[in-house]
């Protein structure tokens, strides 16, 4: 039986930090388990993900400042064997009902605008809007699946109670900035040109957005697509 629900107890805390750094990998303490336990303590989110009472997955997230009544999803994630079943989709309708039931309006995140299959869930599937570009936003990460990689970031917001937003009409595209379709696949194949796909679509997407444009959705084959934003 699949589940997601909130943990309460230090052992699961610390069964939810090694779960996290097996996702996300390096030598790094990505969540230590002290951490997670005074934001739950906190009132905050911090769940796991259980199917027949193993844990698969975790996610954790926090209040951002009062008067914008949004949640910030800092890190979720599923073991790889697990990735690709579904359980994105389940995660983030467990948060959108447990910040709906804490009058919370808005829930916010960051992905890697390299990972194709991170953008079309957050864009065309849950119809989220990108807000920021975030350079180089964590720093120089050691070990892990970005390791060597600078950790360029799109800021997403999801507003829980309007309708997902669309994907723009061809008609109102003025740009485009394609992505690789597999970028974990070019970092392990060429890391040195998974760094150039970097430099190039962090230079395109500043580019366009000191321009005035915004970035209106995402396209599997064109990439992001880029408008003008409505006046």
């Amino acid at each position: 039986m699949r589940e997601i629900r909130e943990l309460t107890e230090m052992d699961e805390m610390t069964e939810a930090s090694v779960m996290i750094r097996r996702i996300w990998g390096g030598d790094r303490d990505v969540m230590p388990a002290s951490v997670l336990r005074a934001l739950q303590h906190s009132g905050n989110y911090v769940v796991g993900v259980f199917d027949d009472g193993e844990m698969v997955g975790a996610s954790v997230g926090f209040f951002g400042a009062p008067a914008r009544r949004a949640m910030h999803s800092h890190i979720t994630g599923v073991a790889p064997e697990r990735q690709g079943q579904g359980w994105g989709r389940m995660l983030k309708n467990h948060q959108k009902e447990w910040a709906f039931a804490r009058d919370v309006g808005h829930i916010t995140w960051t992905f890697d605008p390299l990972g194709a299959r991170n953008a079309h869930f957050n864009l065309r599937v849950l119809g989220t809007r990108a807000i920021e570009y975030l350079p180089n936003h964590y720093g120089a990460l050691r070990g892990g699946i970005e390791s060597g990689d600078e950790t360029d970031r799109l800021m997403v917001t999801w507003a829980l109670a309007a309708p997902p937003a669309p994907t723009p009409d061809d008609a109102d595209v003025v740009a485009s900035v394609q992505i690789p379709r597999d970028i974990e696949a070019v970092r392990a194949e060429d890391p040195e040109d998974a760094a150039r796909w970097r430099v190039r679509v962090r230079e395109a997407i500043l580019g366009h957005l000191s321009e005035g444009l915004v970035i209106g959705g995402f396209d599997d084959e064109r990439g992001y697509l880029f408008v003008r934003p409505r006046v």
